[in-house]
């Protein structure tokens, strides 16, 4: 049986063990510019026993930003930024992906100099982003508010977005990246019909609410290459205005279009509330069935129950995401059952380096 500590092929890589390190928005980005920073370079180079480390989501475009201090990845002085950080995680040894983000709906007109965020339709989350006060000097939660429906240039304009993000990837020195299609973020919203409620190409029947997804893993692979492209998807969560019973159903004709296109994974993100509804293991086997490629799952995992999901074989990594926060050497502290740092809550988003590289290994 296969087990969390044990070297395994992810598509181009290999990979010392199991463990992934799950994408988290620390909002630690220098600004003005949403510039990874040396800062950034030591957090992720501490984090580097990880099997395969994915960043923080990065916004593809001025556009796709919803949050405030949060990375991009379409500027010169970014892929620079970036690069710092991947010749740091490498020259310790690790691995690492680049999560490529679009929020669509999920922002604030402050982003965008006054004007509204797009989406596939005018339809508001009902949800709040985390944006910086300052004339109060403080992070707070703002509603997101109704937006505006993307037209088709637009809409095809982001899909070169995507592109150009992975181009730059590549030239960042990313070993791959990871489209994030889940969460509530736009690919998600062009999912799924209680956010997507367009006439045309990209909205109605399934197969056209798969459009822009499918689009976006064309030109990704295309660029970064299928065996270094991974996609994330969270088929059983439901906020953020994203309840829609027949996702799961549209995610799995989703996974097996991506099969076709060779991607390296498939990463499910898990609901992380306590009374959060549990995947079921019929969908399990039916993802196995559909998409060649790896699985990658995320929640509420300690070791016990990401060695069972792999010995089960109906995953093949487990990433992690707070725990790493607090301990930078999770894997071996995993693999030695040695007792797990708390992190503190209140300095998760934005800051300096307490909460952040201050945590000591074990």
């Amino acid at each position: 049986m296969a087990s969390l500590f044990e070297p395994c092929q992810l598509g181009a890589m290999i990979l010392p063990n199991r463990t992934v390190m799950a994408p988290m928005t620390r909002a630690r980005s220098t600004q003005p510019g949403n510039i990874p920073n040396a800062l950034m370079a030591e957090y992720y180079a501490q984090r580097a026993g990880a099997g395969l480390i994915v960043t923080e989501a990065t916004q593809i475009s001025p556009q796709g930003q919803g949050y405030s201090f949060t990375p991009g990845i379409h500027s010169d002085a970014q892929v620079a930024g970036w690069r710092r950080v991947t010749e740091r995680v490498h020259a310790h040894g690790g691995r690492i992906a680049l999560q490529l983000w679009h929020v669509g709906r999920m922002s604030h007109p402050m982003f965008h100099g006054g004007a509204l965020p797009v989406a596939p339709s005018a339809i508001a989350p009902g949800a709040t982003v985390w944006a910086w006060d300052a004339v109060a000097g403080r992070g707070g939660l703002v509603e997101a508010p109704e937006p505006r429906a993307m037209t088709i240039d637009e809409i095809e304009g982001t899909i070169e977005d995507f592109r150009r993000a992975a181009a730059n990837a590549r030239e960042a020195g990313f070993d791959a990246v990871e489209i994030h299609g889940a969460n509530g973020y736009l690919i998600d919203q062009f999912l799924r019909e209680s956010s997507n409620r367009r006439t045309d190409a990209y909205g109605g029947s399934v197969e056209n609410r798969l459009r822009f997804a499918m689009a976006v893993a064309r030109v990704v692979a295309a660029e970064m290459g299928p065996e270094r492209t991974g996609f994330r998807l969270s088929p059983y969560i439901s906020q953020r205005g994203m309840d829609d019973p027949d996702a799961p159903a549209t995610i799995l004709r989703l996974s097996e279009g991506l099969g076709t296109l060779g991607l390296a994974y498939i990463h499910i993100a898990e609901a992380d509330w306590d009374d959060a509804p549990a995947i079921p293991v019929s969908f399990r086997r039916s993802l196995r069935a559909l998409f060649p490629g790896a699985v990658i799952v995320a929640g509420q995992y300690d070791k016990e129950r990401g060695e069972r999901i792999i010995a089960d074989g109906l995953a093949d990594l487990v990433a992690f995401g707070r725990p790493f926060i607090a301990n930078p050497d999770l894997p071996r502290r995993l693999a030695e059952c040695l007792p797990l740092a708390t992190l503190d809550p209140e300095t998760l988003f934005g800051g300096d380096a307490v909460g952040y590289t201050d945590y000591p290994a074990a």
